[in-house]
């Protein structure tokens, strides 16, 4: 089993129900391990007038290689809807393979780690719910030394009493 780390975010239709559908759709390809608080984010580049996104982070223990956890996570977004027509758009569902254990991928389908993860509050926030001092395993950038860099301006704990209680590992 690898502990991977998938940022989860959507900003059209019902996010809230959408990220809750997500988070069934991932405990099917391992173990939830944890979920992140849920955080109500401004948009970072894309279209100008989009809605805010809705943005966790999830812990997952799978057994999927890289490449088939991608394919998995597609298969989740294409579920809800997604389409992807231009980049950073709006969309029902984003997830985003952020850290595959320890390991460093590159290839044209996929990066591992996110190559932008370290530099988005929205991001960063939710990760650091759940492991403020996991370290960047090329830079050694902790998550927490990442948050105060990037700075959280857009990035508000968005309080949800039916959003799971924030668990860490």
């Amino acid at each position: 089993m690898t502990l991977a780390y998938i940022a989860l975010g959507a900003n059209l239709g019902d996010p809230l129900a959408t990220l809750h559908a997500a988070l069934g759709g991932l405990a099917g390809l391992g173990e939830l391990q944890a979920v992140s608080r849920l955080y109500r984010t401004a948009p970072v580049g894309g279209p100008p007038g989009q809605p805010d996104y809705l943005n966790a982070v999830a812990a997952l223990e799978t057994r999927l290689a890289p490449l088939a956890l991608l394919d998995a996570l597609q298969a989740l977004e294409a579920q809800a809807g997604r389409t992807r027509t231009v980049r950073w758009e709006a969309r029902t569902l984003d997830l985003d393979l952020l850290l595959y254990g320890g390991e460093v991928l590159a290839s044209e389908r996929l990066s591992v780690p996110h190559p932008r993860a370290w530099e988005r509050a929205f991001v960063l926030a939710p990760l650091a719910d759940l492991a403020p001092d996991l370290a960047h395993p090329v830079s050694g950038e902790t998550v927490r030394q990442a948050l105060a860099r990037a700075g959280t301006a857009g990035v508000t704990a968005a309080l949800q009493s039916n959003w799971p209680e924030c668990r860490t590992e």
